[in-house]
């Protein structure tokens, strides 16, 4: 695995394997607080990622002791107006919003804690890899900053009461909590972190790129949808899914019981 700095930020590592693009927050001083820099160098990342035939899954994972502390609380205070923190919050909802439109799944890798939007960033990313150490929280009501972006992220992750109580205490909640409501997918033993991960994202890395693309878009679409709007988009999404090459290939390979080879169309 060769890393290498992304282009826009020293704050983030990129370094691509077996079809999987591993970025990482470099900012281990701060536990990977979110910085407008960082922020827009993740961002700039994906959208590189987004255009990169090779790369099939993308793993957000940090550096360091923590995943992420959420938004740099100094730098935000280092500019006390109303623009600079409309920038701020801006940029991560745009961040967001990238993620899940991203045509490729995006992984959390999550150790230490991941408090305010880096428990936002855990909840956006499709699937969710937690050390079985890791703590959760939104505890932005302890300081008077009601957690209110990330209140998006995380009401869509996890049941409404549960949201609530995360927002409404501030305290954290251990991996196991958090797998049972949702927000993580896999909770395993610290030191099997890494390997858990790059297990799920290889094995996602093998499927038809097409074909998860037209899924992950097709998932979120539909859960926006009332019941009979859902079905109608998800028959048209299917009918769509079964004329691409891939489709065929891969009903083919089954029944003539050999692997499949994706040609991503």
């Amino acid at each position: 695995m060769n890393d290498q700095p992304a282009a826009a930020s020293r704050d983030l590592l990129r370094s691509d394997r077996h079809g999987v693009a591993w970025l990482t927050l470099n900012r281990p001083q701060a536990r990977n607080a979110l910085t407008l820099s960082l922020m827009a160098a993740l961002d700039a990342e994906l959208a590189a990622i987004a255009d990169d035939p090779a790369i099939h899954v993308v793993v957000i994972a940090g550096a360091g002791p923590a995943f992420c502390a959420g938004h740099d609380l100094r730098e935000m205070r280092a500019r006390p107006k109303r623009e600079a923190y409309e920038e701020t919050f801006g940029l991560c909802s745009r961040l967001m919003q990238h993620i899940v439109r991203l045509p490729k799944p995006v992984i959390a890798r999550v150790h230490g804690t991941a408090t305010a939007a880096g428990c936002q960033l855990v909840a956006t990313c499709d699937l969710a890899v937690a050390a079985d150490t890791a703590r959760f929280a939104t505890p932005g009501v302890d300081i008077g900053l009601f957690c209110s972006t990330p209140m998006v992220a995380l009401t869509r992750a996890v049941g409404r009461k549960a949201a609530m109580e995360m927002l409404l205490s501030g305290e954290l909640i251990g991996a196991a909590k958090a797998q049972a409501l949702g927000l993580v997918n896999r909770v395993v033993p610290e030191e099997g972190l890494d390997a858990a991960v790059t297990a799920l994202a290889e094995l996602i890395a093998g499927k038809s790129p097409l074909t998860v693309a037209i899924g992950k878009e097709a998932f979120y679409r539909q859960a926006e949808m009332p019941l009979a709007d859902a079905y109608a988009y998800a028959a048209e999404v299917m009918t769509r899914n079964m004329l691409a090459r891939d489709a065929g290939e891969g009903i083919d390979a089954f029944l003539q019981k050999r692997p499949p080879v994706w040609t991503g169309t």
